[in-house]
């Protein structure tokens, strides 16, 4: 009983501590991005008011973005919660003060201006990056630092898309492919909360959607979401390799930032002159017309892949989920439209569905599609997630999440360490290695039999 007591007493302790720290994670988060969200929608709406297409400023806008990131914080570089990952995994939770004020100017810049990316990942840095900076003020282990800077994520996601839920998960799912951090799940549920209610209580709205499930004979709408998710699958797997080829080009202007930065938004200018402006900035009016049931052209989602690609590796500033929900939502009307089905339920499944393949966080998108679109989808969203979650192998749009489970038992890839440390890519250079090991042994055994 005494043994009892003592542990009792010392983890209602860990709880009190927690839930003041997570109520505290979310009200500077939850302010610092409702902050952050009505100055990028305030710079949006003046900036489409020019006289002219605004998005012929890109240059300028991704010239000084570079500037800036180069200048002052470089960790604020690509898309927010991929970097946010990185100082968890590899610098004991540390993060630079300054990312949080440069991530915020260069978001709304490349943003405003045409560049394709998301507000989540800058929110979720912005908010790890305020958080890294109390911890350490307040003299807090490496561990209580990582948890706090994880209830930053949460705050900064929660904030942002109004899902208390799937904003928790998230968090304590994104840093490891297959496994959940449970001891940050009371914190990391308090801190998405409490910045939900601060952005509401300051007047960020959020759009929910009441998505009607197709009636159709049968166990056939269980067959086309089965086929639904493979094509999220393959179309994850599109925006991954396009995302690592655009940064391996990238990589061969090193030296001439600028000139690739001019050379990338030429190239975005040219697929808006074209195409029109629906794959620029966060094309989130896009998703909610094809969430209501608007179709698009096919050939949306291929756009959107290639700006955002364009934008975050070639010196923009953003985040990776918005482009991945738009992409999701229009594979989906187009998946929803040749079933001739409801676009809008298909539209859903796809949001979720690239959510859960590309950045390996099956419930979170789960959770994700209950809460934004009611729970009689949830069965459907559940096969679809988990198939496009399976299929796309060990790849993530974050190459640093670490590996801790494989998706198959048929490859012997090594856990433990990051994704594009741990790829299948590497597993059949391995094999490669041996087999050619194996060649020289055998010829080198002929040749010592010969010469006997």
């Amino acid at each position: 009983m005494k043994e009892y007591c003592k542990e009792g007493s010392v983890l209602f302790g860990s709880v009190i501590k927690w839930i003041i720290l997570a109520s505290l994670t979310g009200l500077i988060v939850g302010g610092a991005t409702t902050f952050f969200l009505k100055l990028l929608d305030f710079s949006v709406r003046h900036v489409r008011e020019l006289p002219f297409k605004y998005y012929l400023l890109l240059p300028f806008a991704i010239f000084t973005s570079i500037f800036l990131i180069r200048t002052f914080a470089k960790d604020a570089e690509g898309h927010g919660t991929e970097k946010v990952l990185e100082a968890i995994h590899k610098k004991e939770g540390k993060i630079d003060i300054f990312v949080v004020p440069i991530k915020l100017l260069t978001t709304i810049i490349t943003i405003s201006f045409g560049g394709s990316a998301g507000k989540e990942g800058p929110s979720a840095q912005i908010g790890a990056g305020i958080m890294s900076f109390i911890s350490q003020k307040l003299k807090l282990s490496k561990e209580e630092r990582k948890k706090l800077i994880i209830c930053g994520i949460s705050a900064g996601f929660g904030a942002v898309f109004g899902t208390p839920v799937a904003a928790a998960i998230f968090a304590i799912e994104v840093l490891f492919v297959g496994s959940i951090l449970y001891e940050v799940l009371l914190p990391s549920f308090i801190s998405s909360i409490v910045a939900i209610k601060i952005a509401k209580y300051f007047g960020i709205p959020y759009h929910f959607f009441n998505i009607e499930v197709p009636t159709i004979h049968g166990d056939f709408l269980y067959i086309q979401t089965i086929l639904a998710g493979m094509c999220f699958a393959l179309v994850g797997f599109l925006l991954i390799y396009t995302l690592k080829n655009m940064e391996h080009i990238s990589s061969k202007f090193k030296h001439k930032p600028y000139l690739k930065a001019l050379l990338a938004s030429l190239f975005i200018i040219f697929i808006a002159l074209i195409f029109g402006e629906e794959s620029l900035g966060l094309g989130t009016n896009t998703m909610y017309a094809m969430l209501e049931g608007e179709t698009k052209f096919w050939y949306t989602p291929i756009l959107k892949i290639i700006t955002t690609a364009t934008t975050l590796s070639f010196g923009g500033s953003g985040g990776i989920l918005t482009p991945v929900f738009v992409i999701g939502a229009g594979t989906g009307s187009f998946i929803g439209k040749l079933f001739n089905s409801s676009t809008a339920f298909f539209a859903a499944l796809g949001l979720v569905s690239l959510l859960a393949g590309a950045c390996n966080t099956p419930l979170s998108a789960i959770m994700l599609s209950i809460e934004l679109f009611g729970m009689q989808i949830a069965p459907y969203s559940g096969i679809a997630t988990t198939i496009a979650f399976v299929l796309i192998g060990h790849r993530s749009v974050y190459p640093t999440q670490i590996l801790a489970m494989k998706k198959t038992a048929s490859f012997d890839i090594e856990l433990g360490k990051e994704i594009k440390e741990s790829s299948i890519i590497n597993y059949w250079n391995r094999n490669k290695k041996k087999v050619e090991a194996k060649v020289l042994n055998v010829k080198l055994g002929e040749d010592n039999e010969t010469k006997e």
